[in-house]
């Protein structure tokens, strides 16, 4: 049993299942020579598979309570222990070296910004493993021209490569959340799909087409001045959900 109560507002929901425990660190398969980056260690429950297992591991906890208790544990004393927002940490500044394997238990309501965070430091990393609500996996897995196919699929499909490990069931939680949840792996792609200084405007483009969904791109995407390549190769009487990423990098 948790000897912390979970804080609904970092969306704290500790893993008890010794037996998925080792699932996860299994899928993970972590090596001696691997630099680890744990987001949201909790009690350490992952934390302490990890260590003996890892070169190096860091990990950063928003919460001060947990960090204390952390800390304190002896068998832990290896690990480097950050307290803070995972979203303002830089990776080139961690205490161990780059590139980085990341893993970790993530809180439900900051799932695309760490996504997201992820993409502007991928130089800085390998491979991630999170574990996430269900529902956001099947979205990054989605396949075009499904109900989950949308606006996060083809932001993080730009520059990630997602499979969908396995589910997990809510009651190996405590407290107990009210949906599934998954583990994802992320891997980089050898190249981007939309070049660094136009995934500003890819992204204004992806998010206006997939705001109004039942609509035609031409109808959606009016205020946008497409190249004519895009224009000439892709139909835009289209719904968004039909095109591939490949497809929205070329209205570009």
């Amino acid at each position: 049993m948790p000897t912390v109560f979970a804080r609904k507002k970092w969306g704290q929901n500790f893993l008890t299942d010794k037996n998925l425990l080792r699932r996860i660190v299994r899928t993970i398969d972590p090596r001696p020579a691997d630099n680890v980056l744990e987001i949201g260690p909790g009690e350490g429950a992952l934390t302490e598979l990890l260590l003996p297992q890892v070169g190096r591991l860091a990990a950063i906890e928003i919460d001060p309570r947990l960090v204390e208790l952390l800390k304190a544990r002896p068998e832990l004393e290896d690990c480097h222990f950050i307290h803070g927002d995972v979203l303002w940490l830089e990776l080139a500044e961690l205490p161990i070296p780059t590139p980085l394997r990341v893993m970790g238990n993530i809180p439900y309501n900051i799932t695309s910004p760490i996504l997201f965070w992820l993409i502007e430091q991928r130089s800085h990393w390998s491979d991630a493993f999170l574990m996430m609500q269900k529902e956001v996996a099947e979205r990054l897995t989605a396949a075009v021209g499904t109900k989950a196919y949308g606006r996060l699929s083809v932001m993080v499909g730009t520059f990630l490569a997602v499979e969908y490990c396995f589910t997990i069931p809510p009651e190996v939680f405590i407290p107990r959340p009210k949906v599934d949840s998954a583990i994802i792996k992320l891997t980089k792609l050898d190249r981007p799909l939309v070049p660094e200084e136009k995934f500003d405007r890819f992204e204004k483009i992806v998010a206006a087409a997939f705001s109004q969904r039942r609509k035609m791109l031409r109808n959606s995407l009016a205020g946008f001045q497409l190249s004519e390549a895009g224009r000439t190769a892709i139909d835009l009487t289209r719904r968004p959900e039909t095109l591939t990423i490949k497809e929205f990098a070329a209205l570009l």
